[in-house]
């Protein structure tokens, strides 16, 4: 009689002790290799068409913003500039009609006794003075329009760059510090 077979006794081989770490295997490389290259592709096109132009359109928007807030402050600062030379023609001017009025004064001072040079002398000392009250008045409003237009071009200027609001007392505050 044949020999009977253990009951728990299979047919089946047992598996070849597989060894490694399987990227490392090189039976695989060619459709690691493959999938490497597809992924790339892959992943490439997503950048520079979907991506790329989202990245550059963003930049762009912000150098014209940039660009914006610098021909801006460039406009203020020429309103400035124009604000003070404005302000030199008026004290300019200003002065010139003070020499005039001196001027005539002195002529009419010779012509007269001491009395009426006395007179003239007096009128022209009040002549100056209404003159230099107007120059120091249209200075400190002159002065005043220029510390507010700074003022408003600052608080403007670090609103648009920073987004952060900056108060008219700040700001102010600000100039009188730097300068």
């Amino acid at each position: 009689m044949a020999e009977a077979t253990p009951a728990n006794a299979t047919t089946e081989q047992p598996a070849p002790a597989s060894g490694g770490f399987p990227p490392f295997k090189v039976e695989t490389f060619p459709s690691q290799l493959f999938w490497l290259a597809v992924t790339f592709a892959f992943l490439f096109v997503v950048l520079w068409k979907v991506a790329g132009p989202r990245i550059k359109g963003t930049i762009a928007a912000r150098r014209d913003h940039i660009n914006t807030d610098v021909a801006a402050a460039e406009t203020h600062r020429k309103n400035a500039e124009a604000a003070a030379a404005a302000y030199q023609s008026a004290l300019n001017a200003a002065r010139a009609r003070a020499q005039t009025v001196a001027d005539e004064n002195r002529k009419r001072i010779t012509d007269e006794v001491e009395r009426a040079k006395a007179v003239a002398d007096d009128e022209a000392m009040k002549a100056a003075a209404r003159a230099e009250a107007r120059i120091t008045a249209m200075r400190t409003e002159a002065k005043g329009q220029i510390i507010k237009a700074a003022s408003e071009a600052a608080i403007e200027i670090v609103s648009r760059l920073t987004g952060e609001k900056v108060s008219a007392e700040d700001a102010a505050a600000a100039l009188r510090s730097g300068s």
